[in-house]
């Protein structure tokens, strides 16, 4: 749930459910707000579903409720997945080997050779990238600096920067990687009971599909709902506003329920 406060008629893009093209199926959901507004649906390049509509003056809040079945599995997993001479990689993979706005593989590849560059290539390499980052990293709330970077140098960052870091390691050794935005269950919950947020991992080109690799929190999971894909944090905003209303609340609250009831 979202509540804005705007002084203008506001535009904005919300993107906040499920993927449909991955092996999920959606039982129910409903996007409603208060006051009642119009809303359309739109897909942006990368095929991302969103939500448009129009933030009136004052206060309005905007929900998203979903049932989402997902495989009753962690992700696979085969640590003999190759990696591909650029040459050979698929058309549509060929964008993500290269920098983007948040994610400067060009300025870290002095060191991701020297720190990777002798590891066998292809699953295995991606794994050590991910073991590196999650143990050089310290997570922490509110400690941001978007570019991977300046996360490197910090040592220190929330989901979407481990992703971030770990995905301009890969492309700088030519691997391509995608940033991907989702929910995944009780895996963000803090400790002293703070609400939950989005979560960010990335899906890497292996042999000849994709492979989800999550720098953050480690291993594979159970339970993952992609929301969006993209270079970045920057092409999968959960909302993106066309003025500047207040943000004054946030509210994600995902979790594992055995026998929905929808209404």
């Amino acid at each position: 749930m979202f509540t804005y406060r705007a002084e203008v008629p506001t535009p904005a893009v919300f993107l906040v459910g499920p993927d449909r093209r991955d092996h999920v199926r959606v039982s129910g959901e409903d996007l409603f707000t208060e006051p009642d507004l119009p809303v359309r649906e739109h897909f942006d390049v990368y095929g991302n579903r969103l939500a448009r509509l129009v933030l009136p003056p004052g206060l309005s809040t905007v929900n998203y409720v979903a049932w989402v079945d997902v495989p009753d599995r962690v992700e696979d997993v085969d640590e003999d997945a190759p990696e591909l001479w650029p040459d050979d990689l698929p058309d549509d993979a060929l964008l993500y080997t290269l920098p983007s706005r948040y994610c400067a593989s060009d300025a870290l590849g002095d060191e991701a050779w020297s720190r990777f560059g002798a590891h066998p290539p292809g699953y295995r390499r991606v794994r050590a990238i991910c073991r590196h980052v999650h143990e050089s990293l310290e997570s922490g709330c509110g400690t941001s600096t978007a570019l991977s970077a300046g996360v490197n140098a910090a040592e220190i960052g929330l989901c979407r920067d481990f992703t971030h870091l770990a995905i301009s390691f890969c492309r700088a050794l030519d691997i391509p990687a995608r940033y991907v935005l989702g929910y995944l269950p009780d895996l963000d919950a803090r400790p002293d009971g703070a609400s939950m947020d989005f979560a960010a991992w990335m899906e890497v080109w292996l042999g000849d599909r994709w492979w989800t690799f999550d720098p953050r929190n480690g291993g594979p999971r159970k339970g993952r709902v992609v929301v969006g894909r993209g270079r970045d944090a920057a092409d999968v905003a959960m909302v993106t506003t066309f003025g500047s209303p207040v943000l004054e609340s946030m509210v994600v609250h995902v979790e594992e329920d055995l026998a929905p009831a929808w209404r």
